[in-house]
């Protein structure tokens, strides 16, 4: 008698599948495959997290410069709203020796005038005159003599208005 059992039926097929002479697998290769593999994916791993840890302080980098722009530009905002608020503008106005302009007329389409012309106010005791450069002066680069304070500017009111 033979030390193996005979196998009927289902059992019979499902041996058949099975090698039946003692087929050993090489282990070698088998075991260097996988430690390639994991040292592989952990050398993969290691670029990886470097790659993004370079990138978060690119990025942190990138985010301060943006803070810094933001906020000069903001700066920059204040001092033009600064510049450009009416007391501001009024001042300078005054500075350069500008006055507050009298009472205006428009032009209609068809060519008429309405309203009636003011004449400006004049100009306050103590303001210096605008130095006003003629085109003769710039082309020699001297400057023209100083209009005397006293002497107002002429007045739009006095000349006629066409269309009346």
């Amino acid at each position: 008698m033979s030390s193996k059992p005979e196998l009927r039926g289902r059992a019979a097929r499902l041996a058949q599948l099975l090698p039946t002479g003692r087929a050993q697998a090489a282990r070698t290769p088998f075991v260097l495959l996988v430690v390639l593999l994991l040292g592989g994916g952990l050398i993969g791993l290691l670029v990886l997290n470097s790659a993004l840890s370079e990138g978060a302080f690119k990025l942190d980098d990138l985010q301060r410069e943006t803070k810094d722009l933001t906020d000069e530009e903001q700066a920059l905002e204040r001092d033009i709203d600064a510049y450009s608020a009416p007391e501001a503008l009024q001042r300078r106005a005054r500075e350069l020796g500008m006055v507050p302009g009298g009472d205006p007329a428009f032009l209609n389409p068809d060519g008429t005038v309405k309203g009636v012309p003011g004449p400006a106010a004049a100009r306050p005791a103590g303001a210096r005159a605008p130095l006003v450069l003629a085109p003769e002066a710039m082309r020699t680069q001297t400057l023209p003599p100083a209009p005397p304070t006293a002497d107002p500017a002429p007045t739009p009111s006095t000349a006629p208005t066409p269309g009346r």
